[in-house]
């Protein structure tokens, strides 16, 4: 059997294909991989040399009038002949897509080539790019269960969000030799996604003298990697982007600060970490963060804030807060019937691999 796995543009939508990666290996797929020239999947799925990668060009719609949407029409355009060719080479037996607008060329060219052709949407309200694939989709994963009513119901199901296994399976014992911690004080991750969090990561410069009285500090600042002026404080280490790593610091972490990106919270949730989420303001994004991290705050994982409305001390009374409250929504966690969606997700792919 052959897949061709596709998506890009932040970890999130590599995290959820390599998380497939495994147990398509056990059944004998040979993976393929297409995503963009000079994105961060490519540094991803290279780190894996069973599976082939492949650039094409992909442009990137803003939503209403906008000059740039011509340029990349063009691309889209270029991308689709660019997967078109490769998908007539590769022959594949079907397509997952994972989301970005690289994607797009490539449902489009399956679609075309009557390759069968499942994406999954991550965030609450369905994003440009998959609007657009759902059109030439067999099947819509979602991960929120409201998310299918805003879709085709005939294509649409909640899968849940696929997850890497790997990440639950951690080692306390690395992840104190990896931060050097010594003491006993609760410990908070602070991750602000894939490409980082400016915002967040002053925020937390400005919340360290509140925030070691009490904590200890784990401060992922994403691609954009570290700030030598803060190394050295004791009780607070740096970390670019992590890979490896990320699992035995999961295991050591008592709470988290994050960006409210769907892959990150639903990781957070399998791996029983209360949250305070500061999803991306409106006018950064479409909105969906706020949405994401409103669902979880209602549903009793997490506390949601607007950056907007935080400085230091705020921020510092939120954790506070959110570690008063960690008993009560760890077991809120125990109860959530929401599930790794990798099995089910790997259950579409094979029953349409054997028709």
């Amino acid at each position: 059997m052959k897949i061709i796995l596709t998506g890009g543009g932040t970890a999130g939508h590599v995290s959820g294909n390599m998380a497939l990666v495994p147990e398509l290996k056990k059944h004998g797929f040979t993976i393929d991989y297409i995503g963009t020239h000079r994105g961060m999947e490519k540094d991803i799925v290279a780190a894996d040399k069973d599976i082939t990668y492949h650039p094409i060009s992909a442009g990137r719609f803003v939503r209403g009038f906008n000059l740039g949407n011509i340029k990349d029409a063009f691309n889209v355009l270029k991308g689709i002949k660019e997967a078109t060719k490769l998908i007539d080479e590769i022959r594949p037996d079907i397509v997952f897509s994972k989301g970005g607008f690289v994607t797009v060329p490539v449902v489009i060219a399956a679609h075309k080539r009557h390759i069968p052709v499942i994406i999954h949407e991550s965030d609450f309200t369905p994003g440009l790019a998959n609007k657009i694939s759902a059109k030439f989709a067999d099947k819509i994963c979602t991960t929120f269960p409201e998310t299918v009513s805003m879709l085709n119901s005939t294509k649409a199901v909640c899968t849940g969000s696929p997850l890497r296994g790997e990440l639950l399976s951690g080692s306390r014992t690395m992840g104190a030799s990896l931060c050097g911690f010594t003491d006993d004080k609760p410990v908070i991750i602070v991750m602000g996604g894939s490409l980082g969090a400016l915002a967040i990561n002053n925020l937390i410069h400005e919340s360290l003298d509140c925030l070691l009285k009490k904590y200890n500090i784990i401060h992922i600042y994403g691609k954009s990697g570290t700030d030598k002026a803060y190394d050295g404080i004791p009780g607070y280490k740096q970390f670019g982007y992590v890979t490896n790593e990320l699992p035995h610091l999961f295991a050591i972490s008592d709470a988290a600060i994050s960006r409210a990106g769907s892959n990150a919270i639903f990781e957070f949730l399998a791996a029983k970490i209360p949250m305070l989420l500061i999803p991306l303001p409106k006018g950064e994004s479409r909105g969906d963060q706020i949405l994401n991290a409103d669902s979880f705050a209602k549903s009793g994982y997490a506390i949601a804030c607007r950056q907007e409305e935080l400085d230091a001390d705020s921020l510092c009374k939120n954790v506070d807060e959110l570690i008063h409250k960690r008993e009560t929504i760890l077991r809120t966690m125990q109860r959530s019937d929401i599930q790794n969606g990798t099995d089910n997700i790997l259950k579409l792919i094979f029953s349409y691999c054997e028709r």
